[in-house]
């Protein structure tokens, strides 16, 4: 079970608690993720990733155990600690401003 953290914002569009537990498919990466997260939530589909492109929308970070995987290849393999369940995968609403 994979456990994934959403904003504030996505939870209330989601109509989810703060963290939500799904089943992906190996490997585990962050697109079979975020697939499994858009299946479940079809009404998140577009809030993380672009429609056409599928890149990380501006102001949202990923982070797995205490680094930073925004910049990543979707296709990279998560950390062994997330797709056991005892870390989760964050997604984190970037703060701009000045």
């Amino acid at each position: 079970m994979i456990r994934v953290v959403l904003p504030y914002h996505l939870r209330n569009l989601a109509g989810v608690a703060s963290e939500v537990q799904l089943e992906a498919a190996a490997p585990v990466t962050l697109r079979s993720v975020l697939d499994a997260l858009e299946a479940r939530y079809p009404m998140l589909r577009g809030a993380i990733r672009d429609y056409t492109t599928q890149q990380r929308r501006p102001f949202l970070r990923f982070f797995a155990c205490e680094q930073d995987w925004s910049n990543e290849s979707p296709d990279v393999e998560l950390p062994e600690a997330v797709t056991a369940g005892r870390e989760p995968l964050l997604i984190i609403g970037a703060i701009a401003g000045g």
